[in-house]
């Protein structure tokens, strides 16, 4: 309503909150495109559900890591009305909400649970070109899959999706592989060691992560950093022969099944529940913040979370705003079909109630349409083109008396006068 708005001095006084955007205009292409990943999704049978924007900040602490910038920089905590409720936070990711939901519903829940859901998510960072403090994800779960077979097959779906599916062009995929906690603690030993004397040239983060969280210092952007872990030995020289044995059947398969890969030993993702598989679908073409699409396995986090049991896993989230700015030359490709629109247009007064039971039977025959009568007489035909309508119905005093309809067709300017109980198929035709 108009009283939403304040206006000083012919400028709005309140604007959207900085790191959020609007979408007004753009609608069509964001629903095709989810459209299409729902409708892939699907074939590959999994089952979309829905989780809370809300959850208690302790999930993700345990879940995520205490360490990690999520919990330490980035969550927006919720004030509490009582003093002795859990605090509370605005979702920052939909993993560990995911496996919540499942820990509480899994009596229900038959596995492996192939699982998807789509919305907000809150993190509160600098604003800038693909990265907003609201932002929009597609969240992928698979629970219950135990054998890394199920990786390779993941990450193959998601290129069908990717290549097949939305026609995209001009991207990488990268993978690592993380291994057992035995393994990173033995290499995370080594970092140390390897680092500890050059700690003043690491940044700022890096200097405090060397304590308590070396092996994200590999994430790190920083050029000196990532200089200095190039020195230090390779993860997967600490593998055990079951670890390696895993990783080269991930390589095989993916080879098998066509999925072409490059092997990055810097990358293990930003939060701490992964393990064994980690991968980035990268773009070549949208500059510092390029990956569109993470993820990888993570067998602990269920464990994390409360469960007595090991519960496997692996997932995946697509970063919406940064997909859709990749696949903007085919915006027109990939939007939501627009239903033909029809426009209502009563003549003169004594034609507006005719001309609004014209139009709510038309809408109740699933036909979309809009009644221009507010506009002036001869200021419709105009407005009709403007909503790029396909048929304008005009009702003058003959029609009226006639009751027919006299349908303009806007394409191609032709013009027909019709019964009013002939006009549903008509338009249909």
């Amino acid at each position: 309503t108009y009283s939403d708005f304040v206006f000083i001095k012919g400028k709005i006084m309140f604007q959207r909150v900085k790191g959020t955007s609007d979408n007004f205009f753009e609608m069509a292409y964001w629903n095709g495109v989810i459209k299409k990943i729902e409708a892939h999704l699907k074939r590959y049978n999994f089952n979309q559900i829905d989780i809370p924007l809300i959850e208690h900040t302790s999930l993700f602490e345990r879940g995520l890591g205490v360490e990690t910038d999520v919990i330490s920089k980035q969550m927006f905590l919720l004030e509490n009305k009582s003093s002795n409720s859990d605090s509370m936070c605005l979702r920052p990711e939909g993993t560990a909400g995911t496996m919540r939901a499942f820990l509480e519903n899994q009596n229900q829940v038959t596995l492996p649970a192939r699982l998807f859901c789509y919305g907000s998510m809150f993190r509160y960072e600098r604003p800038q070109k693909g990265r907003l403090r609201e932002f929009h994800q597609v969240n992928l779960e698979i629970i219950g899959a135990k054998s890394i077979l199920q990786d390779a097959y993941f990450i193959k779906m998601l290129q069908v999706l990717f290549i097949e599916t939305l026609s995209l062009e001009d991207f990488v995929l990268k993978i690592n592989f993380l291994g057992q906690p035995e393994d990173r603690a033995k290499y995370c030993q080594s970092l140390v060691a390897t680092l500890t004397p050059h700690k003043e040239q690491l940044c700022d983060v890096c200097k405090t992560r060397l304590d308590k969280n070396p092996l994200r210092i590999l994430d790190c952007k920083s050029q000196t950093c990532q200089e200095l872990t190039k020195q230090a030995p390779k993860l997967k020289e600490f593998f055990s022969n079951e670890t390696q044995a895993e990783f080269q059947l991930l390589q095989e398969t993916l080879q098998e099944l066509a999925v072409t890969f490059i092997i990055d030993d810097q990358l293990v993702r930003g939060l701490d529940y992964y393990n064994k598989t980690v991968f980035e679908f990268v773009s070549v073409n949208l500059g510092a913040q390029s990956t569109f699409c993470g993820g990888g396995r993570y067998d602990g986090l269920a464990q994390q979370l409360g469960s007595k049991t090991e519960i496997p896993a692996l997932g995946c989230a697509i970063g919406m705003e940064r997909l859709l700015m990749i696949l903007e030359n085919k915006k027109d490709f990939l939007s939501e079909k627009q239903a033909p629109l029809s426009c209502v247009i009563p003549m003169e007064t004594a034609q507006n109630k005719v001309a609004l039971h014209i139009a709510d039977h038309l809408a109740s025959q699933g036909l979309t349409v809009e009644i221009l009568i507010d506009e002036q007489k001869i200021k419709k035909m105009k407005k009709a083109g403007d909503l790029k309508a396909t048929y304008a119905l005009i009702i003058g005093e003959d029609e009226q008396k006639a009751n027919s309809v006299m349908v303009k067709n806007m394409l191609n300017g032709t013009q027909e006068l019709i019964k009013q109980n002939n006009l549903v198929d008509y338009l249909k035709k």
